[in-house]
């Protein structure tokens, strides 16, 4: 379980300053609310937050747990230490109702502008829903923004735009609210939510593997990874490690997916840009890695392929040959985009020097994934904290140096060609054996022990109607997906079913910084900018 330092919270910002300043946990990962109303044997206040970082050199982490003597009060903001606590504050406010003493504006971040009350509260109804008939302007938001910068909208002749929410170009249900003079975006400030569906409650009411599907709703370009990332998490809590070939198809099929959501990313981004053929290129091949998806898991999208303990099965007849045909297809299209757009002026002139984000600037925002690594930081847990045997296998890490858009492609180009080596290394020394671990308390017997003995059906009936008993306890678990750290802090009480499931998408936070990318660029480039930072809006919204 992951260590807990606890402090009180008076101490908390000097406690967080100083962990920054002189221990070098630069990372701030998330700020997760807890209401231990329901608790089992809980003693002392309801309310507490937990704060996890991640060291400058990336392996190790540091949490610390504050207990909130009164939510109203609440506990002194961390905003002027990491910028990426003012979304968090936000969605832990807006969530618990836990106050955030100095914050420079907390309003509600997934929840619509008149709902009522705080969600994730333990006595807050399941089934309560609240209804949204109108909008908020934003100006709370802009009108600080044009100060700061000097600007008035009637003085300076500005023009209040809203970029999305619908509209393809928006990549999801995102509202960005611009100020322009010309075409030239003066300020920003987005508007996320729109897809907000209630993940992290709705995990409170459910046993630890009916929640699988519901993960495959988070980014579900590649709804694999975010399968594996929260059961290889529980798996951690129970303490087991799948067999050999168990681990083998997660890792094949974990970098299928990165391929696959990349293929999304890079296709709708050139044709944002225009570049239809392109699209075509790389849109192509990710269909017919679907076509293997659907075949393997009976399902293309959404493929809840993965239980806690290992898989729902294992790898078809003529996989391989099967797979190497989808691969060759992938790297064709790559082939042919790469020969059309990397020397090629339109695209040149279109992502060099746009949307440029410091590396200083992108560990402060708690950027992770391709576009931190676009700002020339080198981090990818799979190189600094190895799991699932990434370590054994022959791939090299892609950095970009300048941090703009073109970087944040070339990434993701390139790391798809690191993928395609890591699965073909993976399908060549696949072992033979077991794909799931064997414990009763974890696996569901055979089919043929369910149907013939009276131990197999209640083995069966036991695991599915009051799930896997995980130890009690609290733990952060951390997977190199797609577009960055994918994140599960889970606090179990003993049950089958998790008391408190907090998810870490990397979506959330790079749209945070996205407004600030924006400024002194054209429109054209604010839309192509949000393109190379590959929003999902269902992980970000959960």
């Amino acid at each position: 379980m992951t260590d807990l330092h606890i402090i009180s919270s008076s101490n908390l910002y000097e406690t967080v300053r100083d962990l920054q300043s002189n221990h070098g946990y630069s990372f701030l990962l998330d700020i997760v609310g807890v209401d231990y109303l329901e608790y089992k044997n809980h003693q002392g206040e309801r309310f507490a937050l937990l704060y996890h970082f991640r060291h400058e050199e990336f392996a190790k982490t540091y949490s610390i747990k504050v207990m909130v003597e009164d939510e109203k009060k609440g506990v002194q903001t961390i905003t002027d230490l990491f910028q990426a606590a003012n979304w968090m504050e936000r969605e832990v406010w807006d969530q618990y109702g836990i106050n955030f003493i100095g914050h420079p504006l907390l309003k509600r971040v997934l929840n619509h502008n008149e709902f009522k009350g705080h969600p994730l509260r333990k006595d807050y109804p399941i089934t309560k829903g609240q209804y949204c008939t109108t909008t908020q302007d934003m100006m709370d938001e802009m009108e600080p923004l044009l100060q700061q910068r000097n600007l008035d909208i009637v003085r300076d002749n500005l023009m209040i735009l809203n970029l999305g929410p619908s509209h393809p170009a928006s990549h999801g249900t995102i509202r960005t609210m611009v100020a322009l003079d010309g075409e030239k975006v003066m300020c920003g400030a987005s508007e996320i939510g729109y897809l907000h569906r209630g993940f992290e409650k709705s995990c409170e009411n459910h046993t630890y593997n009916q929640i699988v599907p519901y993960t495959d709703r988070l980014n579900y370009c590649s709804a694999i990874m975010n399968n594996i990332a929260y059961v290889k998490t529980v798996e951690d809590m129970l303490g087991i490690t799948l067999p050999d070939r168990g681990v083998f198809i997660r890792v094949i099929l974990s970098e299928l997916s990165r391929v696959i959501d990349h293929l999304v990313c890079l296709a709708a981004a050139l044709l944002d840009m225009g570049a239809q053929t392109n699209y075509w290129y790389l849109f192509n091949p990710r269909n017919d890695a679907y076509d293997f998806l659907s075949k393997l898991t009976g399902a293309r999208l959404t493929n809840s392929y993965t239980r806690v303990g290992g898989m729902t099965h294992d790898f078809h007849d003529g996989w391989e040959d099967e797979l190497e045909q989808v691969l060759k297809k992938i790297e064709k299209g790559i082939d042919q985009t790469l020969l059309m757009v990397e020397k090629n002026r339109i695209f040149q002139d279109r992502t060099q020097n746009i949307g440029i984000l410091s590396a200083n600037d992108a560990i402060n925002l708690g950027y992770t994934g391709p576009n931190l690594r676009a700002s020339g930081v080198p981090y990818d847990l799979r190189f600094d904290k190895p799991y699932d045997m990434y370590d054994q296998f022959d791939f090299e890490l892609v950095v970009g140096s300048t941090g703009d858009v073109h970087d944040r492609f070339m990434v993701r180009f390139y790391e798809m060609i690191e993928s395609i080596k890591i699965i073909r290394q993976a399908k060549k020394n696949i072992p033979q054996g077991a794909i799931n671990v064997d414990d009763h308390a974890v696996t569901l017997p055979k089919k043929e022990q369910v149907y013939n003995t009276i131990e197999g059906a209640m083995n069966q009936f036991k695991l599915i109607y009051e799930g896997i008993k995980v130890p009690a306890g609290t733990y952060y678990g951390a997977y190199e997906a797609a577009n960055g750290e994918l994140g599960f802090s889970i606090i179990s009480d003993g049950s089958g079913t998790p008391y408190r499931v907090k998810v870490r998408p990397p979506s959330f936070l790079h749209m945070q910084g996205y407004p600030k990318l924006i400024e002194n660029f054209q429109v054209g480039d604010a839309i192509i900018t949000l393109s190379s930072l590959n929003i999902i809006a269902g992980e970000m919204d959960r």
